[in-house]
């Protein structure tokens, strides 16, 4: 095992796990894949069960050792924020190259984590407790008491591959904003924008240990993370199958879990269709289409189905999809060609059920044109699974609760979007649509890194956002006063 100082190092060695501040390969690496032309890009180290447990045991002695203020702490993070975005260039070029990213998307994954950032930061000044009104208890009135928030312990962040940066951001910055040390294993499809944000917190000042980074895959170093009892905290972004696994091994540690889902969006007769066309575009099919709000299911009034259909389409001809490194390329590679292989098949197979593909659909590599069909059975994949890829299934619906009703029917409840300039029709949305979020003329994949987000039912449980995701991360604790 040897130490190497920067993880873009020039001398051919692995990019290595970060553990005690210092960067360490292993014997055993895998390669990480330019995800337009399949060239290997980059080489990383697979870390060991020993560096696993090493990496825990550091995260514990910095907790132990170092009690920051919340003030320094929210200092690092804002100083981490200004480094990004001198370093904007060189992590866009990195979520182009291994996660297909368009130049658009790398600049808006860039922004919005710039924005996490900050928002951390500020969290971490004002993370408070409450007074307990111990008045309203008989004979308790002349008692005093209150609640502290303190760090939970050593946090556990495994991310995904569609959002390299900015979700990983949503568990690192507030972990740390609440006075966590974290160790975080990324996807192994991408796992060099992570290491370049490990390198970039270290350099804004986050004291080694409190940031520790494990490569490989679920089956061994998840395994190995989820063995180890020293973790008091799992925060999971990825399928429900594996948030069970996570969550039977945490048993009573707590977990935040963003997972699976069918992602809905509702179109009713009244609709500004001028706004809300762009908007339902962009959702089903920005990062082609690999965002868990994306919009799969999109039901629309049968008196406007036409139209949304036409104008839908001619939308989507604007949106071209080839190498995501072209200005003018809207609609980058799919994750792997395996994943663009399985759009085609379920495609083929509800178009042999019956189904019309309006439009897209055509497949050069991993890449996939934007499609959009229509007349899809309810027992076909692009109906009832999640198709995390460039396709959106229309529905027309005759009345709005045979919409909702649809709706709510998959084991998911992430968010939903509804378009309607009826109150009556938005209020009723908000109440027996069951998702963790409801957007009311907004698309299902609007999202603010202020606001909660989390699901319900198989989606999950739990909430990011900095202000809510802080509190998660951290034990309440009562004080009282018998004067």
């Amino acid at each position: 095992m040897m130490q190497q100082e920067s993880m873009f190092s020039s001398d051919g060695r692995d990019i290595g796990a970060l553990i005690d501040g210092a960067w360490v390969t292993s014997s055993d690496s895998f390669g990480v894949l330019d995800k337009f032309t399949g060239e290997e890009i980059a080489r990383v180290s697979q870390a060991s069960a020993e560096q696993v447990s090493q990496a825990v045991e550091g995260a514990m002695r910095a907790m132990s050792e170092s009690e920051l203020a919340p003030f320094e702490r929210a200092q690092v993070l804002s100083r981490t924020a200004e480094l990004l975005a001198t370093k904007r260039k060189r992590f866009s070029q990195i979520l182009t190259a291994e996660g297909g990213f368009t130049l658009t998307d790398a600049e808006a994954e860039v922004d919005r984590a710039i924005v996490t950032l900050n928002l951390s930061a500020y969290e971490a000044t004002r993370l408070t407790g409450e007074i307990v009104p111990f008045a309203a208890s008989p004979g308790a009135h002349h008692r005093l008491g209150f609640t502290m928030r303190f760090p939970i312990g050593v946090v556990c962040a495994i991310t995904p591959f569609n959002s390299p940066l900015n979700t990983v951001l949503h568990k690192i910055a507030p972990a740390y904003a609440a006075g966590n040390a974290v160790v975080l294993k990324p996807s192994a499809y991408t796992p060099l924008t992570a290491s370049l944000l490990c390198e970039t917190l270290l350099e804004a000042g986050m004291p080694p240990r409190f940031i520790s980074l494990v490569h490989g895959s679920g089956d061994t170093v998840g395994s190995y993370l989820l063995d180890n009892p020293s973790i008091a905290f799992y925060a999971f972004t990825g399928s429900t199958g594996v948030g069970r696994i996570i969550q039977q091994a945490a048993g009573l540690r707590r977990t935040q879990m963003e997972l699976g889902s069918i992602a809905s969006t509702i179109v009713c007769k009244d609709t500004n269709l001028d706004r809300a066309i762009p908007k339902i575009a962009n959702a089903s099919f920005r990062k082609a289409g690999q965002v868990c709000t994306s919009v799969q299911r999109l039901y629309v009034d049968r008196k406007i189905a036409d139209e949304v259909c036409d104008r839908l389409i001619e939308f989507t001809a604007t949106l071209t999809a080839g190498d995501p490194r072209d200005p003018s390329v809207r609609i980058g590679p799919l994750i792997t060609e395996e994943a663009a292989c399985r759009t085609q098949t379920w495609l083929n197979a509800a178009i042999g059920r019956g189904a019309t593909l309006l439009c897209g659909g055509e497949r050069d590599r991993s890449v996939v044109t934007p499609a959009i069909i229509k007349g899809v059975p309810e027992d076909t994949s692009i109906w009832c699974q999640e198709a995390f890829a460039p396709l959106v299934a229309i529905r027309p619906f005759d009345s709005f609760s045979e919409a909702i009703d649809s709706a709510n029917s998959t084991p998911y409840g992430l968010s939903v979007g509804v378009f309607t300039q009826d109150i009556d029709l938005g209020l009723r949305a908000a109440r027996t649509l069951r998702f963790g979020t409801v957007q009311l003329n907004e698309a299902s994949s609007a999202r603010a890194d202020v606001m909660p987000f989390g699901g319900v039912k198989n989606s999950g449980f739990g909430k990011e956002g900095p202000a809510y995701a802080i509190r998660e991360m951290t034990e309440e604790r009562l004080i009282t006063f018998n004067p």
